[in-house]
């Protein structure tokens, strides 16, 4: 299948849509996902475009691990969390919902619900002081 050009993901990546950025460098962006599963579920995208790790070069996969390494750490320390939690879903089969390869940092708990997928949106002024705490733990 063609990778949808018109994806939310490739629209953050052009600028046509916000995100609460976290982290950027030449290859990757790390923001805050919008439908958090829990405080501080950030999510990680390589700028190559790719719908499954499939799709994206050895390289851009390098640098997307890479980079959720980086950002993982700075949730973890951010929050004060014991565990992080990553997924990272390839098709409609396993769950994936956007059509950009992306994963998922979620910081956990000993007992907590281990789902990843948010329930409603959350408002940006909720998100960025959260945000605010990843950024300076990086």
């Amino acid at each position: 299948m063609a990778y949808d050009t018109n994806n939310v993901f490739a629209k953050i990546l052009r600028g046509e849509l916000p995100c609460i950025k976290v982290y950027e460098d030449e290859h990757t962006l790390a923001f805050m996902d919008i439908m958090p599963a829990v405080e501080g579920h950030t999510l990680v995208i390589p700028k190559e475009p790719g719908e499954t790790i499939f799709d994206i070069s050895p390289e851009a996969a390098a640098a997307t691990m890479r980079t959720t390494q980086i950002v993982a750490a700075a949730v973890k320390k951010a929050l004060g969390v014991p565990g992080i939690m990553l997924a990272q879903l390839n098709g409609a089969a396993s769950g994936q919902t956007i059509p950009h390869v992306h994963f998922h940092i979620l910081p956990r708990k000993l007992g907590a619900d281990l789902s990843f997928h948010g329930k409603a949106m959350v408002k940006p002024e909720v998100l960025e002081p959260v945000a605010a705490k990843i950024r300076a733990a990086l």
